[in-house]
């Protein structure tokens, strides 16, 4: 028996220095406002989401204010290949003629957002889902006419997201966006940097299924730990990016020059890497910061 209470209070104990570590880092984010893109495998697979629902849950309980921004495209291809519908893409955005839309608005808005609003609120009354139309949160014009509704937001507006936050709820937004002529088809990785750039986020999160940002895709020791807002220009003028990571580190970039502190990749599959990256010293994943002279 005593052989077990020392071995219980070890257990113990080492969560002790768990808490103590996370301690400063706790003091240090209360009241920001974080968003975070929601994507990939870790929304898809059951078991990931219900992690990263507890540590969204656990950032909210700890005061930051979190603002979940969640794409879809998975689904969305299933759905439409089920319609018999063509899915096609090109620079990495989905080709979406009319018919696709409205199976775009069908999983976003009916099913991916309502899934991650259920799951939220398992934990208490904790989130709202709207999609970029409601509120005119997400005012988007045509990208080109060959990739049909794909749209480019012309302007956030934050107010009904600021108004859920205030509430002491999460908002979940699809990435729909609305026009004089109708919804398009919002790339979700845009819309999270540019909600984050309306907002003046302290930190946006791109949670995905890798790791962050390799030198050499194919080389899982080429995973860069960081790049400043120049560093990040540079990649984007590179030539080197293609397929879904473009968007997203044009995203970025943008984040960065419009003044947002930090902009993280992380790989959602890996358990708690959300509690990680934010409340340990370790950190993980790809880190796109401020250059160091401002």
């Amino acid at each position: 028996m005593k052989q077990r209470d020392r071995q219980q209070r070890q257990a113990a104990a080492s969560k002790v220095d768990v808490l103590n570590e996370a301690l400063p880092w706790i003091h240090r984010m209360a009241g920001k406002t974080f968003v975070i893109k929601y994507g990939g495998s870790a929304m898809e697979d059951p078991e990931l989401c219900r992690q990263v629902v507890a540590d969204i849950e656990m950032l909210k309980l700890l005061g930051i204010r979190i603002v979940l921004v969640h794409g879809g495209g998975k689904a969305i291809s299933a759905h439409v290949r089920a319609l018999g519908l063509p899915v096609s893409f090109r620079g990495g955005l989905r080709v979406t003629d009319d018919a696709t839309m409205e199976a775009v608005r069908e999983v976003l808005v009916g099913k991916v957002n309502q899934d991650l609003v259920w799951a939220l609120n398992e934990y208490g009354h904790n989130a709202v889902g709207i999609s970029g139309a409601d509120g005119k949160t997400l005012k988007a014009e045509p990208v080109d006419p060959e990739l049909g509704r794909v749209g480019r937001i012309r302007e956030v507006d934050p107010s009904l997201i600021e108004t859920i936050l205030a509430d002491g709820y999460i908002p979940v937004v699809a990435t729909v966006g609305c026009a004089p002529d109708g919804f398009y088809n919002i790339n979700a990785d845009v819309a999270a940097g540019k909600i984050a750039e309306a907002m003046g986020a302290d930190k946006l999160i791109y949670l995905t299924d890798v790791d962050g940002l390799y030198e050499d895709v194919d080389d899982e020791d080429s995973l860069i730990q960081s790049l400043s807002r120049a560093e990040t220009h540079e990649l984007l003028e590179s030539g080197r990016l293609d397929g879904g990571m473009l968007p997203k580190i044009r995203s970025i970039s943008e984040a960065l020059d419009a003044g947002v502190s930090e902009v993280v990749i992380l790989n959602g599959t890996f358990p708690h890497s959300l509690l990680l990256e934010i409340f340990t010293d370790a950190g993980c994943g790809t880190m796109f910061t401020q250059d160091e002279f401002e």
